[in-house]
């Protein structure tokens, strides 16, 4: 069901716009489908990727931050694993392994059925690219907001409202989809209703259930 703050009346509302995430609900996106190429041990590689190249350091980027810069700080501290960490940009559209093709039939359905949708996505503005370039999914979207961009990410409620005055949205009536439970309680939190996405089918479920998706015919 839709997620809805305790006693949010006003998120009962019809959704007039979707906002999708990118990385974990429309596109595939793991350092470890790089990094499996470049480490003989997994458990060295979940280290490398936990205390060196970690997600923390990585949300930088998403943040604002040059992707140069980072890498030549984090290089400095480890520089010993100067190759390794040069890869983790050099090589990024090797951590796509593609995209969730039930997902995208999602976005699809909606678009068939002239649903406004938007993306709200953590990403450097330096690799979003490759994936905007690579996916043509993103030519459905009326509008996207990428946190790199924009210097400030998910959680941050400033991002959420962002998207709002930009695309002079209403926040009880746009839907938002993401995988992680902090950004989408953020997104409540905004005002806006919001689906922790866990599968596809699931999803397709859901935005059924709220009248935003036709159910598909059973044969």
């Amino acid at each position: 069901m839709v997620e809805r703050a305790a006693g949010d009346n006003v998120a009962r509302q019809p959704v007039e716009a979707v906002v999708f995430d990118v990385g974990g609900v429309l596109i595939d996106w793991d350092p470890r489908h790089l990094y499996r190429k470049l480490f003989d041990d997994a458990a060295a590689m979940e280290h490398f990727l936990s205390e060196v190249c970690s997600q923390s350091w990585n949300e930088q980027a998403d943040a604002g931050r040059p992707t140069a810069e980072i890498t030549e700080e984090l290089c400095r501290d480890h520089p010993d694993k100067r190759p390794l960490i040069e890869s983790y940009y050099a090589r990024f559209d090797e951590m796509i392994d593609g995209a969730y093709d039930d997902s995208i039939a999602i976005v699809e359905r909606l678009h068939r059925q002239d649903v406004p949708l938007f993306v709200l996505s953590n990403f450097s503005a330096e690799t979003f690219p490759l994936a905007r370039r690579r996916f043509p999914v993103f030519d459905r979207f009326s509008g996207l907001v990428i946190s790199g961009e924009e210097g400030m990410k998910k959680p941050d409620r400033r991002i959420y409202e962002l998207l709002i005055e930009r695309f002079g949205l209403a926040p009880a009536r746009t839907l938002f989809i993401d995988d992680r439970a902090d950004n989408t309680q953020a997104a409540r939190a905004a005002g806006w209703q919001a689906l922790r996405f866990t599968s596809a089918g699931q999803l397709a479920r859901d935005l059924e259930a709220v009248g935003l998706l036709e159910p598909r015919p059973v044969h």
